[in-house]
């Protein structure tokens, strides 16, 4: 079942919000309602969201890489994603996501075996100063976390733990 025939009526209501000749402005909102109900925009997805708006494939896959709350494969029920840009690696951030990832027991990019958490290295969250730092998206929003250490976060994470066993 498509896009548009699963949820007609958001789809319908996002369109509605622009001109027909500048319905490609609907590309951010319509990927985003996927990745709401999907929790994240599959390949399928961003060939109906190209047609739906009148663009390319490829600039809607370029949307989904460029901007970090935008995924394009299933994950951990949380996103825990590490700025590693230059400014935070400088304050440590490549040897914080190395030693988070070895105390999880996964690689960056991969999901830890009880399927909660996704550790992700992504670029510039806007608090170089306050490195590592990283951001956790799941289902309750984003929160931000800054000055981390590795033990602060494995805390934070078992609290995950006991949270989603609730």
């Amino acid at each position: 079942m498509s896009l548009a025939e699963k949820h007609a009526a958001e789809v319908k209501k996002i369109l509605a919000k622009y001109p027909p000749e500048q319905k490609q402005s609907a590309v951010m909102p319509l990927l985003h309602l996927v990745q709401r109900k999907n929790g994240h925009v599959d390949r399928h997805a961003m060939q109906e969201i190209a047609a739906l708006v009148g663009i390319t494939e490829t600039d809607v896959a370029e949307l989904v890489g460029f901007y970090t709350l935008y995924h394009d494969a299933p994950a951990g029920k949380l996103r825990l994603q590490v700025c590693v840009d230059l400014p935070c690696a400088l304050r440590g951030a490549d040897q914080f996501l190395a030693q988070l990832c070895e105390s999880l027991g996964i690689e960056p990019g991969g999901t830890t075996a009880d399927g909660l958490i996704t550790v992700e290295p992504v670029m510039c969250l806007a608090a170089c100063d306050r490195a590592p730092m990283f951001q956790v998206q799941g289902p309750d929003g984003i929160a931000y976390h800054e000055n981390m250490t590795v033990d602060k976060t494995m805390e934070l994470i078992e609290a995950k733990r006991k949270e989603a066993k609730k």
